[in-house]
């Protein structure tokens, strides 16, 4: 562990994410968040609206303008309404990481379709590394710009990439995402209160979810997503339906899993045969940053399906950053992050 822990500032610190950022950070021995920006609410302690932090910090916002030069930032909302600002921002760390949707699509065709805006920055969106430690830990090493996969997607990815990787699967496969009403933000509007969201199976994407673009992105499949809001705070869940290639069977699907996650600190294979767990559920990750990935095969009729869980918050977004920055700095990727999560809840 070094002698003198990095300055850290988060840009947007009032949301849930930077919240979770605030969370992680303040815990971990290596960094010290010295700046928490919200124009808003600038001025008042950060634990005012994250009543988890009392007692663990004195910070109070500041406005964007008065950020002071950090080691290492995160973006936690879309910033490309002002570009000038958000390079201003940039300028004061050597290390930025975005976890908004901004930096997610190298194609900005692409962006532009899922978005409906013109990028007006797709040089950045060249530059960027795709924070995902699994698949880009050795660019992460020396990455000075990183965007945090989103929540989604992640799952997505983590759960299909061994199978992109070893060419099991046909190139179409589809994707039903599952997420708690944290994944809208702490500004969501009225479709997010109490009364809307109880209880609530709301399919909101029926067709072409902006994060199919990135799961195609990262594991070179055709991906086609449906989104749904589910009655949880946090969690998601995707399920994904593949075709196996020919001769392809259960057991190699299972040798793949367990090839390319052996040594991942955070990504958990579970497929069993029995018992009340023995599929990926999100409740018991919430609060973690582990990811567990299932699968049931029909060798008769080749359906794959593959089930990928995670904390939106932690290992969808936050953890995940500071995954990210463990690796870029050198230090033990758990690092701040081994909480396990809990049982019951």
């Amino acid at each position: 562990m070094s002698s003198t822990p990095i300055r850290a500032g988060i840009v947007g610190g009032a949301g849930y994410i930077g919240g979770e950022l605030l969370r992680l950070l303040l815990g971990h021995p290596e960094v010290d968040v010295v700046a928490a920006t919200s124009t808003r609410l600038a001025g008042r302690r950060v634990d005012g609206g994250h009543p988890n932090l009392r007692g663990r910090t004195s910070l109070a916002y500041c406005r964007p303008d008065q950020l002071p030069e950090v080691d290492v930032l995160f973006f936690t909302s879309s910033s490309l309404d002002d570009p000038a600002t958000r390079a201003s921002l940039a300028s004061r760390a050597k290390v930025v990481y975005d976890l908004s949707s901004d930096l997610r699509l190298r194609d900005t065709d692409l962006f532009a379709k899922h978005y409906g805006r013109t990028h007006p920055e797709p040089e950045l969106c060249q530059q960027a590394v795709t924070g995902i430690p699994e698949l880009n830990r050795e660019l992460l090493r020396t990455a000075d710009l990183v965007s945090v996969a989103g929540c989604m997607a992640s799952a997505a990815v983590l759960g299909l990439n061994p199978l992109a990787r070893e060419d099991l699967v046909e190139e179409t496969v589809t994707l039903d995402g599952r997420v708690g009403s944290s994944g809208s933000g702490a500004s969501a509007g009225e479709m997010n209160l109490h009364s809307e969201r109880s209880g609530v199976l709301r399919v909101f994407a029926p067709l072409g979810h902006r994060h199919q673009a990135e799961v195609s992105q990262a594991t070179g499949l055709d991906a086609r997503m449906t989104a749904t809001g589910i009655d949880a705070v946090r969690g998601v869940q995707v399920v994904c339906r593949a075709t196996t290639r020919p001769g392809v069977t259960e057991a190699a699907v299972r040798k793949a899993y367990r090839a390319h996650y052996a040594d991942e600190p955070f990504v958990r294979v579970v497929a069993q045969k029995r018992g009340n767990y023995r599929y990926p559920e999100p409740k018991i990750l919430l609060g973690s940053n582990h990811c567990d990935v299932g699968f049931a095969h029909d060798a008769d009729t080749r359906q794959l399906l593959v089930i990928s869980a995670l904390d939106n918050l932690v290992k969808g977004g936050a953890g995940n950053a500071v995954q990210c920055l463990n690796i870029r700095m050198g230090w033990d990727e758990r690092t701040g992050l081994d909480f396990p999560g809990l049982h019951p809840i």
